[in-house]
């Protein structure tokens, strides 16, 4: 089965990469294999229609079976944000390293305990016939003072996992994988993407 990823973010397409090809026997494409599909503006107010609207554009323009997913960090502290707005929190066009700078300044002074936080990705994959299956993962933890580690992208150097004692960045791919918000949103997906391969292409 031919998978093509609603994504424009080369760190997102290596994650779901690296989950999916464990798990099943798929040929993933990118938007990069469809010069003429480019995304549009996101206008849901939900991960859930963002995550709908990514796949449904992408697999009626391709005729393939398309996956989108929107994610976030929601800060308890900060009432929820960034939220939908994780991507461009300090702007838009802006560096990881900015998005994160902007959380820290704005928790500054904050002790641990009130550092909750919590990852969320909803992933939606929509069949050229218009079948459409939706997913969640959560993952929850706290937002660490200072950046740890070198791995990952976006805020996992802050984002620290207290089951394993570490933040995102300093976990091994599959460590980081097994419980991640990503990681358990995709493996969700795998059965209806098996159930998709059999019985809608």
């Amino acid at each position: 089965m031919v998978l093509v990823l609603a994504t424009q973010n080369q760190d997102k397409v290596k994650e779901i990469r690296e989950i999916l090809d464990s798990e099943m026997k798929l040929t993933i494409k990118t938007l990069a294999g469809f010069p003429g599909v480019t995304l549009p503006p996101e206008t849901g107010k939900t991960y859930k229609e963002n995550a709908i609207q990514k796949a449904l554009f992408v697999a009626k323009r391709t005729g393939e079976v398309a996956m989108g997913d929107d994610s976030g960090l929601e800060v308890d502290a900060l009432d929820g944000a960034p939220g939908l707005y994780s991507a461009r929190f300090a702007g838009e066009d802006v560096s990881y390293s900015e998005n994160r700078n902007k959380v820290l300044q704005l928790l500054s002074g904050l002790s641990d305990e009130k550092r909750t936080a919590r990852f969320i990705c909803t992933v939606a994959v929509v069949s050229p016939q218009g079948r459409v299956e939706v997913v969640e993962g959560v993952c929850e933890g706290q937002i660490r003072s200072l950046e740890q580690g070198q791995g990952g992208f976006g805020y996992d150097p802050i984002f620290f996992y207290p089951p394993l004692g570490k933040t995102f960045s300093v976990l091994g791919f599959s460590e980081k994988h097994r419980v991640s918000h990503r990681g358990r949103a995709l493996r969700a997906i795998i059965p209806i993407l098996k159930d998709m391969s059999a019985h809608d292409v």
